[in-house]
């Protein structure tokens, strides 16, 4: 049976909404009832793997091949299930229930073209009161082999596998709570970012809030300028390419991106500290928009000073998420010669577009009256995905809605000295992912929070604070606002 076909009974019950909404749920030593959902969950489609009571401080075995053991730090209800889309694809996932549960549902995303349930997302989510669920994606591993010949595992990857949290989770945390839940959000960046988005514009009625960090959205085009990334500088065979650019040489180029050497304006010479003609000429490309064909953008530049941290963009090898793609969802080739790939390919995955996975349109009117609310973030020196894309999918937005400002709904934080998702010499810790983003438990400085206050209080954020790993902490400020230093503070200003 198709998945797309399960009833959705419990969508049609009506929502509660409150920002201090506690349970009077308690397990205590009382395991019984978690226990007895091995035999008294009955949900199409989906067969119940294990259920087990789990104490605080304690660690558990995981589902898959991404990671051993996870870490539990709050008293759950933990609840393995797998869902079959079709007669030849699976979703495997899991929910933590929480002892004290706000009545919040929590779906979590994924990375990369991984198959890996997020169990540091699960403990965090756990950790704030939410009933959280995650999934592996529609496959296990790091690896999108699963991808080659198998399309209903590509439309998991690419949008079912995120709206299949959302309707099986939350008939297992109405099972479990007694209860349907309030109010329902989703959290991922990368991978979950570009997930989020899908969710909003596929299933608007799945998610009341949705953050989506550094989205991996117009998919195909970032394949395609993550292997012309790579090619600029030699890829897949850097030993013959006079353009290769060795890993020291990006710590000056990274140090003197602003100031660039005297080689650059023509002297041919080489030393520690200059570049080669060819080396100049692939670096003027990766800090220059991607065209296509009739002169049409296919994606933002490179971000200047995301040059300096440790990538594999710039290796002389094409990175193994946009191989892996072009090899097994895109040609079903795993022999594909790289040294042959060229734009060509593009206009390929445009057309094919495997599980509908490009994610670039802007109608998102129906999340938005639906009351959605949607949060994302960006590092601006995000190595993987150029921070400009969540510009353009911003402006796609406000040009197919016809909203000049889309504060109603949607908001965009730019996270200046932010790497992919997290990380960096920025002040990139606010509450965005896992239980060390969460350098101060309050909406203002917190996302997650922040949304929820949003969502069920009305109160939209107009600053995301971040924390350092120093201590010192910044105000991001909302996109199209821009963050401006007076000498002795930051401020945002139009």
């Amino acid at each position: 049976m198709d998945f797309p076909s399960i009833t959705f009974k419990f969508l049609s019950k009506v929502l509660t909404s409150s920002l201090s909404f506690f349970s009077d749920w308690s397990l205590g030593e009382d395991h019984t009832t978690c226990l007895s959902l091995k035999s008294s969950l009955n949900i199409e489609n989906t067969t119940i793997i294990d259920v087990s009571y789990v104490p605080a401080g304690s660690k558990v075995v995981t589902l898959g091949a991404c990671a051993k053991t996870a870490e539990v730090n709050t008293p759950l209800c933990r609840v393995q299930f797998f869902t079959n889309t079709t007669d030849t694809s699976v979703v495997h996932g899991e929910a933590w229930l929480p002892d004290e549960w706000y009545g919040r549902f929590l779906g979590i995303g994924n990375g990369g073209l991984g198959g890996c349930i997020d169990y540091a997302g699960l403990d965090y989510g756990s950790s704030l009161h939410f009933a959280t669920v995650g999934s592996n994606n529609g496959h296990d591993g790091e690896s999108g082999s699963a991808f080659l010949g198998h399309s209903e595992v590509i439309n998991d990857f690419a949008f079912r596998a995120i709206h299949v949290e959302a309707i099986i989770g939350k008939q297992i945390v109405e099972a479990y709570y007694g209860r349907p839940h309030s109010k329902s959000y989703f959290l991922g960046c990368s991978t979950g970012g570009r997930q989020g988005t899908q969710a909003a514009l596929k299933f608007p009625a799945d998610f009341d809030g949705v953050i989506a960090g550094a989205p991996a959205t117009d998919f195909n085009h970032l394949v395609h300028w993550t292997n012309m990334l790579a090619q600029y500088i030699g890829a897949p065979a850097p030993e013959s390419s006079s353009a290769f650019i060795a890993p020291e040489l990006w710590k000056v180029i990274a140090s003197e991106i602003m100031r660039q050497c005297d080689a650059l304006d023509g002297d041919a010479s080489r030393n520690d500290s200059c570049l080669t003609p060819p080396q100049v000429a692939a670096l003027r490309k990766i800090y220059s928009p991607l065209y296509g064909t009739d002169d049409q953008l296919l994606y933002p530049r490179y971000d200047p000073g995301a040059e300096g941290l440790p990538i594999d963009l710039f290796t002389g090898e094409i990175p193994a998420r946009s191989k892996e793609w072009i090899q097994y969802a895109v040609l079903n080739d795993t022999d594909f010669d790289f040294r042959q790939y060229g734009l060509e390919h593009a206009v390929l995955m445009d057309g094919i577009n495997p599980g509908g996975i490009a994610t670039f349109d802007g109608d998102l009117a129906a999340f938005r009256d639906h009351g959605g609310k949607f949060l994302t973030y960006h590092g601006r020196i995000d190595p993987i995905i150029a921070s400009g894309n969540s510009k353009r999918v911003y402006d796609l937005i406000s040009r197919t809605l016809g909203m000049p400002s889309l504060d109603a709904f949607y908001r965009l934080f730019l996270v200046p000295g932010m790497s992919h998702c997290f990380g960096g010499p920025g002040a990139s810790r606010f509450g965005q992912l896992w239980r060390a983003s969460n350098a101060v438990n309050a909406s203002s400085h917190n996302i997650l929070l922040a949304l929820v206050d949003w969502v069920e209080g009305g109160i939209a954020p107009d600053t995301i604070i971040g924390t350092a790993e120093d201590g010192v902490t910044r105000a991001h400020c909302r996109y199209p606002h821009r963050s401006v230093w007076d000498g002795s503070a930051w401020s945002c200003e139009a």
